[in-house]
């Protein structure tokens, strides 16, 4: 006999290791699930012991040539469908039609199953024919079409296996019974579980209406998910049934649960919710486990050491992640609390934790051993498995990276590493006094001073360093490349003490058009820094830049005092580190325009993380020349700081020294005829064109933008005040287009 389990996306190697232990063979992976070979007590054994298959099929009958509705008729006409079925019988069909041309739609070959079928019945049976029943019928059959090929099964196992039939109550936020199994699959619960006479302890601090603590009780009490609740399978009106058989797996079934109902099983299922907690109770006693599981209304975010069990144990959860529910606090401020909780009061723990947005893990700042990808309802979710160490253990590991790091220190610098270490020392004791005397934290001690050790060293709050290495010429010979990479690096450590862990490299290319929002890692690491009195977030091994143009410090500065009541727009935003600064500033209202939506949500954030959650801030996802154009607002200081060269999808390509003239009076259309435009640049052969000098008021003011960290290199941007000669009435552009409001 063939069987075909099906299953939801990333569980297909469960499912195998489930038909395995039910004593299949021949166990194969095909799309939608696993196909195996066993005997009858084969599939009465997987349907008891399933916890993430949602069905067991039987099959029937193959066809690899069916090239039309027709022939579908023909072939499923001569299946003795008499064999399974007889008039007496209500039965119905379900279908999954992949790739097949003659069937635009996938229930019409439902319907020439069933016309075969009735046909075929009324032949045998003197013209009598079984009744379809949707919602209760005696027999299920399933068509399944990919391509040419047609297999034909009957629903072996009835009513999903997934339906464990505990649950009569649940919460907004729904975690089916078999993704909570298998999740448990994927813990290192499961396998302590599994090589362990003992059952480890479980606690789910975010237990909802108690699926994950009920599945996990199940698991550990040993008892066969099939017969949690009495139900009807289908397999009970087909004529291969056989009782005593039956009988006989569900006494095994029965024996192995009052063995295993007698272990120490210790589950703690915490929520704030009084109206889930009561919901999780009343399931957990339907599913008669409830004597293995402590219940208890503790907000996890507020719990104490006391509160922690005193075994060390394993936490599986699923927290709210924003997409089915809504939380009393911002969902980043409930993951650094997470975080925060598991470090300091669970040492020695394994901890699990099922999330749809991956980006939330990233305030959790614990680094995962591992990570898992599940589908809960058609949301991909991430699976992050995070070990916390014990205070001991944590100072082992500081005690060893000292040693190490002492070892490494005591080595002697080779000679370029040396000669490197000299500039960077020179340039510290210049640079770090005169930042510190400004209350700058985020500065450049180092940028291709030497040639030949050819990078861009930025310190940031004296914790980290963004090291950037421009990309060498290709008529130097990669090892000796290399060599000065690591000799810099060595050189770095040494001169500013901070560690090599916290010293991020990146080597630096010419980025054109769209390459420049790419994304280089998948790290979602990111860390607070302070620039006049505004916190930024920045992330320093993800893309090409951090997230913060260290070199317009004194641009920004210079925002933050002239926009006192006024209108302020920011093209080519970035992330908003300007926009930040002009709400500190006491704007009466910001506009932010990127083309990209990943900074674009960045600056959003940047906004919210100093508390600028106000109406009157906005962020466009548009093109900044085509906004310019599409709109007609005034704004008494706009601040554009286009990048050198764009080739956007969807339009022209973008040179600012050949296209400045048509942005700088695109912009000037939008500005108040007393405001002021504010235009940056760090194309290092940029000249303003006289056009413009001659049209309007320009004033360069390049010198004082440029911080003392950067004052070696008078190039690295130009910026330059654009105002209307007179007070003129201006024209603003037609509308052409609506513009989507993103927040």
């Amino acid at each position: 006999m063939i069987f075909f389990a099906t299953s939801a996306l990333y569980m297909n190697d469960i499912i195998e290791q489930e038909a395995l232990n039910a004593g299949g063979s021949d166990i194969r992976s095909v799309s939608g699930g696993v196909e195996f070979s066993g005997d009858l007590a084969t599939a009465y054994r997987f349907c008891l012991w399933s916890r993430t298959s949602t069905r067991l099929l039987l099959g029937l009958f193959q066809d690899d040539d069916i090239l039309s509705a027709d022939e579908l008729y023909e072939s499923s006409v001569m299946i003795p469908w008499e064999n399974w079925i007889n008039p007496e019988m209500t039965f119905s069909i379900t279908e999954t039609v992949k790739n097949c041309s003659y069937l635009q739609n996938s229930h019409f070959g439902a319907i020439r199953l069933k016309d075969a079928i009735v046909d075929r019945i009324r032949e045998k049976f003197e013209d009598q024919r079984p009744v379809v029943d949707k919602e209760n019928s005696d027999v299920v059959f399933h068509l399944h079409v990919d391509g040419d090929q047609v297999s034909w099964y009957v629903d072996f196992s009835g009513r999903g296996l997934h339906k464990r039939g505990y649950r009569m109550e649940q919460t907004d936020a729904v975690l089916s019974e078999y993704l909570a199994a298998s999740v448990l699959y994927r813990t290192e619960w499961r396998r302590t579980l599994e090589n362990s006479e003992t059952v480890p302890l479980l606690l789910d601090p975010f237990c909802g209406s108690g699926t994950l603590a009920i599945e996990a009780a199940l698991w550990a009490s040993d008892q066969a998910p099939g017969l949690v609740t009495a139900r009807k399978f289908g397999f009970f009106h087909l004529p291969v049934h056989d009782p005593d058989l039956w009988d006989d797996m569900v006494d095994e079934a029965v024996a192995r649960a009052e063995i295993g109902c007698k272990r120490d099983i210790k589950i703690h299922a915490w929520d704030n919710d009084r109206k889930a907690l009561a919901i999780a109770k009343e399931n957990a006693k339907l599913a008669k486990v409830d004597q293995f599981i402590t219940f208890e209304l503790k907000d996890f975010t507020k719990i104490t050491a006391e509160d922690v069990p005193e075994e060390i144990g394993y936490v599986v959860t699923d927290p709210p992640y924003g997409i089915r529910t809504t939380t009393d606090q911002p969902l980043e401020m409930l993951y650094r609390v997470m975080g925060r909780q598991f470090n300091s009061l669970f040492g020695g723990w394994n901890i699990a934790i099922l999330c749809g947005q991956q980006e939330l893990l990233s305030y959790v700042d614990m680094k995962p051993d591992r990570t898992n990808t599940v589908n809960n309802g058609g949301i991909p979710c991430q699976i992050a498995h995070y070990y916390v160490f014990t205070n001991d253990e944590r100072q082992a590991m500081i005690e060893r990276a000292i040693q190490k790091k002492a070892e490494r220190l005591a080595q002697p610098l080779s000679d370029g590493a040396q000669m490197a270490y000299n500039r960077l020392k020179k340039n510290i004791e210049r640079i770090v006094p005169l930042m510190e005397k400004q209350g700058v934290t985020c500065y450049r001690i180092y940028d291709a001073d030497m040639p030949e050790y050819s990078a861009a060293i930025d310190v940031y709050e004296n914790k980290y360093i963004s090291f950037q290495e421009y990309a060498p010429p290709s008529t130097i010979d990669t090892d000796d490349a290399l060599k000065r990479l690591k000799e810099l690096i060595d050189a770095t450590e040494r001169a500013t003490l901070i560690d090599r862990d916290m010293i991020f490299v990146k080597q630096r290319t010419h980025q054109k058009g769209e390459s420049q929002y790419e994304k280089l890692g998948q790290n979602d690491k990111f860390y607070l820094v302070n620039e006049n009195g505004a916190r930024y977030m920045v992330n320093f091994s993800d893309y090409l830049d951090t997230g913060l143009f260290l070199d317009h410090r004194p641009i920004r500065a210079e925002i933050a005092k002239m926009v006192e009541g006024k209108r302020f727009l920011n093209l080519f935003c970035y992330t908003g580190s300007a926009t930040v600064q002009a709400a500190k500033g006491g704007a009466l209202s910001t506009v932010s325009v990127d083309a990209s939506s990943t900074y674009l949500d960045w600056a959003v954030k940047n906004m919210e993380l100093n508390g600028y959650t106000e109406m009157n801030h906005f962020f466009y996802k548009s093109d900044c020349i085509e906004y310019l154009y599409d709109t007609y607002d005034r704004y008494d200081v706009i601040f554009c700081d286009p990048p050198t060269y764009s080739n956007s999808k969807g339009r022209d390509s973008f040179d600012v020294d050949r296209d400045q003239v048509k942005l700088i009076k695109a912009c000037m259309m939008h500005l108040d005829p007393k405001g002021t435009l504010i235009f940056s640049c760090n194309y290092r052969k940029f000249k303003i064109d006289e056009q413009l000098c001659e049209e309007y008021d320009v004033q360069d003011i390049t010198a004082r933008t440029i911080g003392d960290d950067f004052a070696r290199d008078q190039k690295i941007h130009y910026c330059f005040l654009i105002k209307h000669r007179a007070v003129v009435k201006v024209a603003p552009p037609k509308a052409t287009r609506k513009l989507v409001l993103k927040k």
